[in-house]
């Protein structure tokens, strides 16, 4: 660091629970709406942009290369539904999407027409044209799009600031027409009913829990009616309708406890009835089948079965079960989608998502279930879309870390798998030139934690690393495609994935052992497979930078305080690192409905005490930290900007100087919008990885000619 950092203001303020006191002189900085605390973000904004102008070259060729790799004018494989294809297009120089769709021109022919992207298409109709909705604005984001059974009326929301509450609009797809019809402050979702003129809706409180359902006339001119309020507020909820279009569902949820409730889609006035009734630490979902005739749920729970079992049941008596996949240990059951005559299990084995196809056969018997398999060690594979309830083709998606996004259709009938696209790479680009493998490392207690790692054939070791890390919620990071990482990869960076504990991967118990007083887990399964990088000669510590976002901003956070020396830098994005202060108060979003995830310290001594010895902003000292560099977004209504500017002005006052904050001041939890703009954010996040992993190559912000490779054998 060479110029003068900002230094916040230290204003004592005591939070004192549990009988411990805490002194926290970074609070006042909540306030956005002092010019202080704006002032002070755009001075750390400054300095930032000060320290890392050396690496705008690097910054603008990387850019460059992402762009010069992305088919920037392009056509999405179109999706049959009804009378009509759709299809989205994009266009070179424009930062958002444009919706389109064209008439079926044969009603018998289910194979999607070959356009390209300079196809004229005959009876093309734009649906919504994102750029024309962003015109004006610094930030848009498209919540809901989804169009009526009949194909007449688009109900769309939009949000302008990126605070995730949208106003729903209504266009009449039939005139070209705007409705009158407009909802402010809704969730983002919406869902038509079955008879194409009411929508249904969820909108939020003041800690922004989606936590009510409403139902709207289009064109009544009355306000919407309220249908299901949600009043624990531990849970969040959400609306949807069934592929067969028959049902309406509310699904309730907290991290450990579901329900979901149905209702007749054709009647715009139909109320809705408990499937399962509410048990604590009970989760279910349910999806409507046909089986011999009959209206069945299909039912995931996980009652007495830690990676769920899957039953079926008749919609009239849903308690009278079938089991038809028992539990399994070493199998985590995610979803099953029902179609006409046919299931499709999505699952989780090795550490990977698969899927199964089912057959139904007429007599109502289940057929012998097949896998979808794929060619290689880490490809990852599910459902593509298949918005109809019978269609003779299934649309599936597969991609790994080195091959792009595939789209194929399979023939129900055949069996046969066609290859409708994979996503364009432009310019030399060959998968064979790059490697991705599973490793495992062993964590402090014993526990085998998955590892995948891609980098460049070639490469030659100990090498430049970046590793990334969530651990939280049950997600899982999963082998995908990415065209801007490839300019990490041939600049002879590997990219390495641990698969700590929190996430999913390993099933259900994998999460478990990773949250509420198993926390530290996570965090110490981060650091172990850091180790095993250097041990197995993967890296070195001074070659090796940490990267994670939101819950993964915590991970982050943690091992800086843990380990500083097995890391040359830490990235954290939108970082949740002032996590107890955040779960102290139950106003805030990330709160109450967060208790199951990380306990709750205002009820439980023993949990306060726990979230203190990892929180990374409470356990900050003057000690030699990794390169930091943080990034958050003023408008963040999940982990606020407060998070990292507390966690950053705590750096600076322990003295470590090779720490940044940047701040979007227009944007919201996932940061900037519009394409370019998140290319230019990417460039400027990977020229600050490479300079801090490799900085006698990278830090002058210049670029080797050629990769830092050993010859390809």
């Amino acid at each position: 660091m060479t110029g003068t950092p900002p230094i916040a203001t230290r204003v004592e303020h005591r939070r004192e629970h549990h009988g411990d006191v805490f002194v926290d002189h970074y609070e006042w900085l909540r306030d956005k709406s002092n010019p202080d605390v704006i002032a002070y973000l755009e001075a750390e904004n400054a300095y930032t942009e000060q320290e890392t102008a050396r690496l705008e070259p690097l910054r603008q060729k990387i850019f460059d290369e992402i762009k010069a790799r992305t088919k920037e004018t392009d056509l999405s494989v179109p999706t049959r539904r009804a009378d009509w294809w759709y299809y989205g297009r994009s266009f070179e120089g424009k930062q958002y999407g444009v919706h389109c769709r064209c008439p079926v021109a044969d009603p018998g022919d289910w194979t999607p027409p070959q356009f390209d992207e300079h196809t004229e298409i005959p009876g093309e109709q734009v649906l919504l044209d994102e750029n024309v909705e962003a015109d004006g604005h610094e930030f848009f984001s498209l919540g809901a799009a989804t169009i009526s059974i009949d194909g007449h009326t688009l109900a769309y929301s939009v949000d302008v600031l990126g605070d995730e509450r949208y106003t729903l609009k209504f266009k009449d797809l039939r005139t070209g027409e705007m409705y009158d019809d407009e909802i402010v402050g809704i969730g983002g979702g919406a869902t038509w009913g079955a008879d194409n003129a009411t929508i249904y809706y969820v909108t939020v409180d003041e800690a922004w829990r989606p936590d009510t359902v409403w139902r709207h006339r289009l064109g009544a001119g009355r306000p919407g009616e309220r249908v299901y309020h949600e009043p624990d507020e531990r849970f969040w909820i959400g609306v949807g309708r069934s592929r067969s279009d028959k049902y309406l569902f509310i699904a309730a949820g907290s991290s450990v406890t579901s329900e979901m409730l149905y209702a007749d889609a054709t009647d715009p006035r139909a109320t809705f009835t408990s499937i399962l009734p509410r048990r604590e630490l009970v989760e279910y979902s349910a999806e409507h089948a046909v089986v011999g005739g009959e209206d069945r749920f299909l039912i995931l729970h996980n009652d007495g079965a830690v990676n769920f079992t899957l039953v079926d049941a008749p919609v009239g008596d849903p308690t009278a079960f079938r089991t038809l996949i028992e539990h399994r240990d070493d199998v985590r059951l995610d979803a099953v989608d029902a179609f006409d005559g046919l299931l499709v299990v999505s699952y989780r084995s090795e550490a990977l998502p698969k899927i199964q196809l089912w057959p139904i056969h007429a007599d109502g018997d289940y057929g012998r279930a097949e896998d979808v398999t794929f060619e290689t060690e880490l490809t990852s594979s599910g459902l593509a879309g298949n918005p109809n309830w019978s269609a003779p083709r299934l649309r599936v998606a597969t991609t790994s870390f080195v091959v792009p996004l595939r789209i194929y259709d399979i023939d129900l009938a055949s069996g046969e798998r066609i290859l409708l696209r994979e996503q364009p790479v432009l310019g030399d680009y060959r998968p064979d030139e790059y490697v991705e493998r599973r490793d495992w490392a062993v964590a402090e207690d014993g526990a085998r934690v998955p590892v995948s790692i891609i980098h460049r054939a070639g490469l030659q070791f100990p090498a430049p690393t970046l590793i990334y890390g969530y651990g939280a919620y049950e997600s899982c990071e999963d082998p995908r495609f990415s065209i801007a990482r490839l300019s990490l990869l041939d600049r002879g960076m590997a990219f390495v994935i641990a698969h700590v504990r929190g996430g999913g991967e390993l099933g259900r118990p994998w999460y478990e052992q990773g949250k509420l007083l198993n926390k530290r887990n996570t965090f110490t399964d981060f650091i172990a497979v850091a180790r095993h990088l250097v041990d197995t000669d993967v890296t070195r510590a001074e070659n090796l930078v940490a990267l994670g976002g939101s819950a993964g901003g915590l991970l982050m956070g943690a091992v800086a305080n843990l380990a500083p020396d097995a890391f040359a830098g830490i990235l954290a994005q939108v970082p949740f690192v002032d996590a107890l202060t955040t779960i102290l108060d139950p106003s805030l979003p990330l709160t109450v409905t967060e208790w199951d995830e990380w306990g709750n310290p205002l009820a439980d001594e023993d949990v306060y005490h726990y979230m203190k010895s990892y929180s990374p902003y409470e356990n900050v000292e003057a000690k030699a930290y990794p390169s930091i560099l943080a990034m958050t977004s003023l408008n963040d209504t999940r982990v606020y900007y407060t998070e990292p500017a507390k966690w950053v002005a705590a750096l600076r006052h322990s003295d470590v100087r090779s720490v940044l904050l940047k701040t979007e001041m227009v944007a919201g939890h996932g940061g900037i919008s519009g394409r370019y703009e998140r290319w230019k954010e990417a460039a400027f996040q990977y020229a600050w990885i490479l300079a801090t992993a490799d900085p006698e190559n990278h830090g002058d912000g210049q670029v080797d000619q050629d990769p830092v490779l050993a010859s390809t054998t």
